[in-house]
């Protein structure tokens, strides 16, 4: 059966058993604390911790989820994965631990003619929790299975809980017994190789403390509802159902690995080594596919640097099997038309996938180039300081700048006959994680307790937001808070936190800036309003200081907004989607959006593009969107299904979450998309766009920065004053300026080289008195002295080179010259072959020279180069040149 069967044949199943389906969430998370999405239950987690009412008693999805925690052992085992599809079934305060069971036992042992997966009963074995009574009775009685075939584990394998003080319960694991080849009997009790869990159900029936760890904590009591969160792991039911080892060789991987083996000529089961790499390419390639998919772009931070690690990696694979040239493209093309059955929107999307994809494998091509170069160095270096072991230092630079992985960086230092110091290395690593992993809780740590604003929301229910008609309005105030915690009143002076029951104040979100202005009550206290935000879904917090009197939950108030700012930030935020769609016009589908910012009469706006977009283009574009404010196009908003808005064509934001019922903000025949924000009535009341330029913000992703309206206007006007100034310098019209300018500028560049040509003839003219002025130390000509500062490094090279070509090629010759440039010592020194001959090498003579400038340097036995920092050791440096030179003699 195939994987896109399996995810059919779950949804159908419990969607004609009363269960909303559930699209998955996109994988990035809209959880803080969390990059990606790692589990099935966290688009649920607001409704089990009661933030928001479930808008259904019971639900059902297949979710997309990534866990990058172990991504070293990915390949080495064939348990380790990154990306994988959780099945899940939820009941909240529904059916409860007898419906779970009866459903899942009814799932998977049901005839596969009747809509059921077909498993043989006889080797389902089950788990439950030590005194879960409960679970087990209803396993044995009502499901029919033996006691001999129930076992009772503790904690650590049968009881969930977030790890932190809130829901909990016991659960109860389904597992398949794949037979003696996979080791002893005895049950998931002995042995999990043999005995794989597929299936697990957590009863959510009570309520957590805090504790030490995931084992030791307080159970404080019963919930007020009991909840069901259940997780089949698709691969795993895929590989029982297509009879395979492995989720390596169910049929989502194994086209990936076979399409990897084509493309190198490696055979998976030829070897271990080879085997390895294989599963890493199938593994993270298709996650890359699906992080691309859901809108992450690679960069150096977040999400961004999950998805360039992972690809990077299947790129240094693909290498390490025989890989030449570019494969991604290849391999994308395999992994979408695997998946895309399951997910329709990777073959809609895979122009603009595959454009992100290509241009990070590109530019880790070239990383590679370089990082080999930085490795070159790094070996002549430590050999030449008769080292045998690359510093764990250097590796760790090479890692984590150009992102060499450590394996290649092994492997190339054993190929020029270095070790490298490994413990060095994993230590550095191990404290990055460390400091990334304190960054992280502080992170997590810094969110203030959501429970104060929860309970406003319990009590007050949600903010009703009336901006998008008033700009002020009456409303009263249900809630304050001072430092995240509840109180009564506060007083003049104090920072804080006011919840209305209504308000036209727009809170931060969708890339729009909060609206700021004042809240007036009816006591004459006054709040002004800074910042508005939404900690929790429908709670609008504003966040301001009490400026006069003393502000007590409960009273009436009237709030207003700073117009003004509100209509810049509007003009701001239509201009943004003018912007966009002008850029899909000219660009395609892969110029979609990748964030923005709209504030006060400017905006930046993000989007995908794997080049640098063209002067002419963004001219072409401007243009446009300024010809669409001349039209007077209408600026409507409109709430409707997702669906309708999809059959529409309204264009979505990448990572953005949206609920059954969104609002699509239209422009006239132009543009359509997916908005919650403020914005103009008409085109006409933007009154200008003026497009700054364009720049990247990362791979595959440009950013375009602007104005709008007056502030549009303003610079325009400082730019006409510069014109104008330039044009009474040189004495010319506007439209001559490029001209002229390029004629002054190339006068300029004619000039410098006839001064570099004149200070070249300068240099090379002391030649022949620098030959003719060679020592003889113990039969080798030596050149060496200082020159002129200021003499560039290639001048002096010349200098070396000519002075060695002047002296007779039978006799051993070195040149060695020095200078000073910006104030510190450069010197390049060359030998000839009949030097070399006598073991004379310019590399070894640069080297002590340098480390006597006190800086460093290197070359080849015939010419090097080196500097330093001391420019008055610079006579020691010549001594001691001649005293090796002597030596070596």
């Amino acid at each position: 059966m195939e994987s896109a069967e399996i995810r059919r044949r779950w949804l159908r199943f419990f969607e004609e058993r009363g269960h909303t389906v559930v699209p998955s969430a996109s994988l990035i998370a809209d959880d803080p604390t969390l990059l990606l999405v790692p589990a099935g239950m966290v688009p649920f987690k607001p409704y089990f911790l009661g933030e928001v009412k479930p808008p259904w008693p019971r639900a059902t999805s297949v979710q997309k989820c990534v866990r990058t925690p172990d991504i070293e052992e990915v390949g080495k085992t064939t348990r380790h994965g990154t990306f994988f599809q959780m099945c899940g079934n939820f009941s909240f305060g529904d059916y409860f631990k007898e419906g779970a069971i009866t459903y899942a036992w009814e799932l998977l042992t049901g005839s596969q003619e009747d809509g059921g997966y077909g498993l043989d009963p006889e080797k389902l074995w089950i788990t439950v929790y030590l005194d879960d009574d409960e679970a087990e009775r209803i396993w044995h009685e009502v499901v029919g299975v033996p006691k001999e075939r129930i076992q009772r584990l503790g904690k650590k394998e049968n009881y969930w809980s977030m790890g932190v003080p809130g829901p909990c319960g016991p659960c109860s694991e389904i597992n398949y017994d794949r037979g003696p080849e996979f080791g002893v009997e005895g049950g998931p009790a002995v042995n999990d190789e043999r005995y794989v869990e597929i299936w697990n159900l957590v009863f959510m029936q009570y309520e957590r403390g805090a504790g030490t760890s995931k084992e030791d904590f307080e159970i404080l009591g019963d919930l007020p509802s009991r909840n069901i969160d259940t997780g089949l792991g698709l691969e795993r039911l895929a590989m029982i159902l297509q009879g395979v080892r492995n989720m390596y060789e169910t049929d989502t991987l194994r086209v990936v690995i076979d399409k990897a083996g084509d493309l190198t000529g490696v055979r998976y089961g030829a070897a271990a080594d080879t085997d390895v790499s294989l599963r890493v390419v199938a593994d993270h390639m298709r996650t890359s596919t699906m992080l691309i998919g859901d809108g992450v772009t690679p960069g150096n931070e977040g999400r961004g640097y999950v998805l360039r690690r992972i690809m990077r990696r299947a790129i240094r694979n693909m290498r390490l099997l025989g890989a030449t040239g570019p494969v991604v493209a290849d391999l994308l093309d395999v992994v979408i038309k695997t998946m895309g059955q399951q997910y329709p929107e990777l073959l809609e999307d895979r122009k603009r996938i595959e454009t992100v994809a290509l241009a990070e494998e590109a530019a880790f091509l070239k990383t590679l180039k370089a990082g080999t170069n930085i490795l070159d160095t790094a070996v002549t270096e430590t050999k030449a300081a008769g080292g045998t072991v690359l510093p764990g230092d250097k590796a760790f630079l090479l890692h984590d700048t150009w992102g060499f992985p450590i394996d290649l960086t092994l492997e190339m230092a054993a190929e020029q006959g270095l070790s490298v110091d490994e413990n060095g290395f994993r230590r550095l690593m191990k404290e990055q994680r460390e400091r990334a992993k304190a960054d992280a809780q502080a992170k997590k740590h810094g969110h203030a307790d959501l429970s104060a604003y929860r309970e406003v929301a319990d009590r007050a229910g949600a903010t009703v937001f009336t901006g998008y008609r008033h700009t002020e309005g009456e409303s009263s105030v249900v809630g304050l808070l001072a430092n995240g915690v509840a109180a009564p009143a506060a007083q003049e002076g104090d920072e804080v936190e006011v919840v209305l029951d209504r308000t036209p104040f727009y809170a931060e979100g969708g890339g729009q800036l909060a609206d700021t202005g004042r809240i007036r009550l009816e006591s004459g206290a006054v709040v002004e309003v800074r910042d508005v935000q939404q900690p929790v879904p429908g709670v609008t917090v504003h966040k301001g200081v009490v400026q006069v009197g003393e502000v007590v939950v409960g009273s009436p108030a009237y709030a207003s907004i700073d117009v003004k700012r509100r209509r810049a930030i509007a003009r701001a935020h239509s201009a943004t989607h003018l912007t966009h769609q002008a850029l899909r016009d000219a660009l395609g589908p892969t110029a979609a959006q990748a964030g923005s910012e709209n504030s006060p009469g400017r905006f930046r706006f993000d989007f995908g593009s794997p080049t640098a977009v063209p002067g002419t283009v963004l001219t072409d574009v401007e243009q446009r969107i300024n010809e669409v404010l001349s039209r007077e196009l209408d600026v409507q908003a409109e709430v409707m299904s997702m669906d309708e808005a999809k059959k529409q064509g309204a264009i979505a934001e990448f990572g953005e979450k949206y609920g059954d019922r969104v609002r699509v903000v239209t422009i006239g025949d132009f543009s359509k998309e997916l908005c919650g924000g403020t914005h103009v009535a008409n085109t006409a009341q933007l009154g200008l766009v003026k497009l700054l330029g364009e720049s990247s913000i990362g791979s595959g992703v440009r950013r375009v920065e602007a104005l709008v309206g007056v502030d549009a206007y303003h610079f325009l006007a400082r730019e006409h004053t510069v014109v104008s100034q330039l044009t009474e310098l040189v004495k010319g019209r506007p439209e001559e300026l490029p001209e002229k300018i390029s004629g002054v500028l190339a006068k300029l560049k004619e000039a410098e080289k006839e001064i570099e040509r004149y200070r070249a003839e300068k240099v090379l003219q002391a030649a022949a008195g620098l030959a003719q002025e060679a020592k003889d130390v113990r039969g080798v000509a030596l050149a060496a002295g200082q020159v002129a500062d200021g003499t560039s490094a290639d001048d002096l090279r010349k200098l070396v080179l000519d002075v060695r070509g002047r002296i007779p090629g039978d006799r051993p010759a070195v040149v060695a010259l020095f200078t000073v440039t910006g104030g510190r010592p450069v010197t390049v020194i060359a030998t000839n072959e009949a030097a070399r001959e006598r073991g004379i090498k310019a590399g070894d003579l640069v080297r002590t020279a340098a480390k006597t400038l006190g800086g460093g340097g290197g070359g080849k036995p015939d010419v090097a180069q080196g500097g330093g920092q001391n420019a008055a050791a610079v006579p020691e440096a010549i001594e001691a040149v001649e005293r090796l030179v002597a030596e070596a003699a």
